[in-house]
């Protein structure tokens, strides 16, 4: 069985109606993202960045994924697929991908401030029990954080990505301009002579060896799933 590995960011899912890290003008939310999205924001305010997490989640419950997100899932009817997203919502997890490694963290979680790779202390929200009230400690004392990647901050799936990538027979790109580092360095992991697509309406800078689709994710997905899926 053939191996597809599918790096998404925030084109991904702003046709389910997300909003993303990456929007203009360094807001988030109408929030500087340097308030609610840094190590710095979170050490001066934890109760202001917990209750933008909860807002936040509260916006997420009840989004369902697109057709992009369908048909990737679609795509392990015939092929071994790993996703790797940039973005911090469970779309790809709801839409039936079995197997999803996100670089950015995880909006529906929350783990201990002193150590946020630490499993005994991550704990998964549910859609009936998503806010954190502001204090709420972890299993190690410490203050429960949002399980997000914050800006500055290490990525620390990029090795386990970066991994999937040197294994692709197929990659493909979706809703990503190629930007943001380190996630834009994995096409740099894939073996020469792998066909890359990538799949954004507007243009990217990607590189000779990649056959551009120039749609939404939905759209784009449609026409390369057709072809795949032959």
């Amino acid at each position: 069985m053939k191996k597809i590995v599918v790096l998404t960011g925030a084109g991904m899912s702003v046709e389910s109606g997300l909003k993303t890290f990456r929007d203009a003008d360094g807001l988030w939310e109408n929030y500087p993202v340097a308030k609610v999205a840094t190590h710095e924001g979170w050490e001066a305010d934890p109760t202001l960045v917990t209750n933008f997490y909860n807002m936040l989640r509260k916006k997420c419950i009840g989004t369902q994924p697109n057709e992009g997100h369908r048909l990737v899932a679609k795509l392990e009817e015939k092929y071994d697929v790993t996703v790797v997203t940039q973005n911090v919502d469970n779309l790809h997890e709801m839409a039936g991908s079995s197997k999803v490694i996100h670089l950015h963290g995880e909006l529906m979680k929350v783990c201990s401030s002193r150590d946020v790779d630490d499993p005994r202390y991550q704990i998964t929200l549910t859609p009936e029990n998503c806010e954190v009230e502001p204090g709420t400690k972890a299993g190690d004392g410490s203050l429960l954080r949002p399980f997000i990647v914050f800006f500055g901050e290490g990525v620390p799936m990029i090795s386990a990505a970066a991994a999937e990538a040197m294994k692709a027979d197929i990659f493909i790109i979706i809703g990503t301009s190629l930007n943001v580092y380190p996630a834009a360095g994995l096409v740099q992991y894939v073996q020469p002579g792998v066909p890359i697509y990538l799949i954004d309406p507007k243009p990217v800078s990607a590189g000779a060896n990649v056959q551009q689709i120039q749609k939404g994710a939905s759209e784009g997905m449609k026409e390369l799933s057709a072809l795949l899926m032959k």
